[in-house]
């Protein structure tokens, strides 16, 4: 009998974690995390993509995911060392009650089914949720940059931003994301 492939990590040491926002890009995952390895596009089926909570960070709304039964959206699956678990909560807010831990069913483009450990912004819905343009960036640069969908890229795209294109408070080359 084979173990599966959660349970085959769970037994060295790491677990699945599904990205979708920021850090859907290689650069900007590894600064928290720096054992982060990608292992494939998932999709999240019965949730979709929106955005809440004013991040000081982002300039603009964070990217979260809800519950939303037809829908769907897509992200990365990253292989993370169990050491890097708490940085990740860290920098997820989950601490000061921005995002909660969710395990969430991800379907890979073999079909298969893995479980994998994500996060929910659960700060009450705000007036204006709209992301910056710099944060757009980052996530449509994951996206191009791990092979999502083109439909998917197209519909990242189109989200509309608040227009902040200035400086953010992180060490990655944003522009050279944008290019």
């Amino acid at each position: 009998m084979s173990l599966s492939p959660v349970t085959r990590m769970a037994s060295r040491g790491c677990f699945l974690y599904f990205a979708y926002g920021s850090n859907l890009l290689k650069e900007r995952i590894h600064i928290n995390n720096p054992s982060a390895r990608m292992v494939t596009v998932g999709k999240l089926r019965d949730y979709r993509l929106d955005f809440n909570y004013f991040s000081r960070r982002w300039q603009g709304a964070a990217a979260t995911i809800v519950e939303d039964p037809g829908n769907y959206l897509y992200g990365v699956l990253w292989e993370i060392d169990n050491e890097d678990m708490d940085n990740l909560d860290r920098q997820e807010g989950v601490q000061h009650g921005i995002y909660k831990v969710l395990e969430v069913d991800v379907e890979t483009p073999s079909g298969e089914n893995v479980k994998a450990r994500s996060y929910q912004i659960i700060c009450p819905m705000e007036e204006d949720r709209r992301p910056s343009s710099v944060y757009m960036d980052v996530i449509i640069g994951g996206a191009r940059e791990n092979g999502l969908p083109e439909d998917y890229i197209r519909f990242l795209e189109s989200i509309e931003h608040n227009g902040y294109t200035g400086k953010v408070d992180l060490n990655i080359n944003v522009s050279r994301i944008c290019s």
